[in-house]
């Protein structure tokens, strides 16, 4: 929980950071780059606005040191993919989700984001906009003194019973601050048995600083993970979105520290 002045501004300064980092990426994504050449120019332009990543060496309980400065998901890897998965240059028409997380003058910001490179098609389009459309629906949804179960239940009712996409089952938002990663998990749809979400009924209470993030396939939502390495990807190779946000719970509702993403162009090159 956050409620002092300087740490608020502190957290609002590391989501700002991370938000230019995608402000800059809009401008250099294109064709014919490879994940390497990304994710050098990421972490150059961190450092140059003085943080660093915090995902670069974070590590996970049976798995290696996480190897890239940003999470860099193509076509139908929906999360954590890396640097090194492919040497395969972007093509028109890839759908690549940037999760970039930040450490600024001590503290996380944590916002992914996805972008079509010069062309989009139908589908792609249709399940980028309803990944936008579900983070806002989501987020309006956090209300003080309400469980977390809302927000799940406004992603899951838009997403899969609206549009009739899928959302992946057991990864989620979480909170953050100092660290990045802590309680409590947010799921991204609601518990179909007793156990299944011991966070569910925990309330939305001011202070509570959290990043949440609906993943999002075009067909099932089962996903495979790659053999000792990071990368997670659709089973049945469909594509999909990632959208990730840091948002303040005030005792007037959810502050978005990351809006500014919502700004940004999807088809860029």
């Amino acid at each position: 929980m956050i409620r002092r002045e300087r740490d608020i501004a502190a957290a609002e300064a590391a989501a700002d950071c991370v938000v230019e980092m995608h402000r800059r990426l809009v401008g250099f994504l294109g064709p014919g780059l490879t994940l390497a050449e990304i994710d050098a120019f990421i972490g150059q332009e961190l450092k140059a606005m003085r943080s660093r990543s915090c995902f670069i060496r974070y590590r996970i309980p049976g798995q290696s040191p996480f190897p890239s400065h940003s999470c860099l998901s193509v076509n139908d890897c929906v999360v954590h993919g890396t640097h090194l998965m492919s040497e395969a240059p972007l093509v028109d028409g890839d759908v690549i989700s940037i999760d970039i997380g930040v450490r600024c003058n001590g503290w996380i910001g944590d916002a992914a984001w996805t972008y079509a490179i010069r062309e989009v098609s139908e589908e792609g389009r249709r399940l980028m906009d309803v990944g936008k459309e579900s983070l806002r629906r989501g987020i309006e949804a956090m209300q003080p003194g309400r469980p977390l179960a809302d927000w799940a239940r406004a992603v899951q009712t838009y997403v899969e019973d609206e549009c009739g996409f899928s959302l992946v089952r057991g990864l989620g938002g979480h909170g953050y601050g100092k660290t990045l990663h802590g309680p409590p998990f947010i799921s991204n749809v609601l518990p179909t048995r007793p156990g299944e979400w011991p966070d569910a009924e925990r309330l939305f209470n001011e202070g509570l600083l959290v990043a949440v993030e609906p993943m999002i396939n075009a067909g099932g939502h089962e996903v495979v993970h790659a053999p000792d390495d990071w990368p997670i990807s659709t089973a049945d190779g469909s594509l999909s979105v990632h959208y990730e946000a840091d948002v303040l719970v005030t005792g007037h509702g959810p502050r978005n520290l990351t809006a500014g993403l919502f700004d940004l162009p999807d088809v860029v090159g």
